[in-house]
C-alpha cells in the first residue's frame, strides 16, 4: 500500500469483531506484537484498541450482533458520513448500521456494496485512524473479495472517487494517486470454503516473514487458509484464520 496515513477516501483503520476478546488480544499479541487496551466504560462495549508502541493500529470488539460470525471490518475516510451514506445509496448499495456519533472521535456508518460486502464509513473528529500503515503489525492492503467484480468497479469509484489500474493478472484500487488495495473475484466453488463468506473485504498486514508468521498463527491456535506463496513480480503472501474463525492476509510489502 501506498498511503502512509489516513486521506479521503482511503483506507484508515480496521476492527475485528470476535467471540473472545481476551483469547484475540493473546492470539494478535504473539503474531504482531500489539499491545491491547479495553475501553473500561460500560458505554464503550468493551472496545479494545490495538498499538503498535503507542500509535493504533487496529482494534478488537464483541460481536454485537446475535448470531454474528467474527471478521475484520475496513474502514474508509470520507468528509461527511451522511453524505456518503447517500453515496452509498444512490450506488446501489445498503446501509447495514446507521450513521452515529463515537464520543468525541468521530462518526461512523456500516454499509455494503451491491455484492453485500460491508465496509464502514468513518468521518474523523479526534481521531483520523491509524498511526502507522505498511510496517510489521500494521495494515498495509486491502483487498476485495467478490463476486460481482463489474457491479464494484463501478460502486467504488462513485462512492469514493478511486480510480482503477488493472491488469491481466490483477486490479489494483487507487485513491490520490496511490495504490492501497484491490479486487480478486471469487467463483461459485469458492464461495463455500474460500476466506471471505461472503464476499467481502479482507486486510492485510506486513509482517517481515510470511513462512514464519504463517508458523507463528499456526502455533497459536490459527488456521491457514492460503499457504504462504510468492506472487510473480510481488510479495509473498499467505490468508490466515484466527482461533475465533476470522480471516485475514499477511505479506511482505
Amino acid at each position: 500500500m501506498k498511503l502512509t496515513e489516513p486521506v479521503p477516501g482511503g483506507p484508515c483503520w480496521v476492527e475485528l469483531s470476535t467471540s473472545d476478546v481476551t483469547a484475540s488480544k493473546t492470539f494478535y499479541a504473539a503474531l504482531f506484537g500489539w499491545r491491547s487496551l479495553t475501553d473500561p466504560r460500560p458505554e464503550a462495549g468493551g472496545y479494545t484498541v490495538a498499538r503498535l508502541g503507542e500509535d493504533p493500529v487496529a482494534a478488537l470488539s464483541p460481536v454485537y450482533q446475535p448470531g454474528g460470525r467474527p471478521g475484520w471490518t475496513v474502514s474508509f475516510a470520507v468528509p461527511d458520513t451522511d453524505r456518503a451514506v447517500g453515496a452509498v445509496r444512490a450506488a446501489g448499495g445498503t446501509l447495514v448500521t446507521e450513521p452515529v456519533d463515537v464520543f468525541d472521535q468521530g462518526r461512523f456508518a456500516v454499509a455494503a456494496d451491491p455484492s453485500g460486502a460491508a465496509f464502514s464509513l468513518w468521518q474523523a473528529r479526534d481521531f483520523s485512524g491509524a498511526g502507522r500503515f505498511n510496517v510489521p503489525g500494521a495494515l498495509s492492503w486491502a483487498e476485495l473479495r467478490t463476486d460481482r467484480p463489474e457491479s464494484a468497479l463501478a460502486f467504488y469509484p462513485e462512492v469514493f472517487g478511486w480510480t482503477v489500474d488493472a491488469t491481466d493478472r490483477y486490479t489494483h484500487w487507487v485513491v490520490d494517486g496511490a495504490e492501497f488495495g484491490g479486487l480478486k473475484e471469487i467463483h461459485d466453488d469458492e464461495m463455500s470454503e474460500g476466506p471471505t463468506t461472503p464476499p467481502g473485504w479482507l486486510p492485510y498486514f506486513s509482517v517481515t516473514d510470511v513462512e514464519a508468521a504463517a508458523a507463528t498463527a499456526l502455533g497459536a491456535g490459527g488456521e491457514q487458509i492460503v499457504p504462504p506463496t510468492p506472487v510473480p513480480g510481488g510479495p509473498w503472501v499467505a490468508v490466515l484464520r484466527d482461533p475465533q474463525g476470522a480471516p485475514f492476509g499477511i505479506h511482505t510489502p
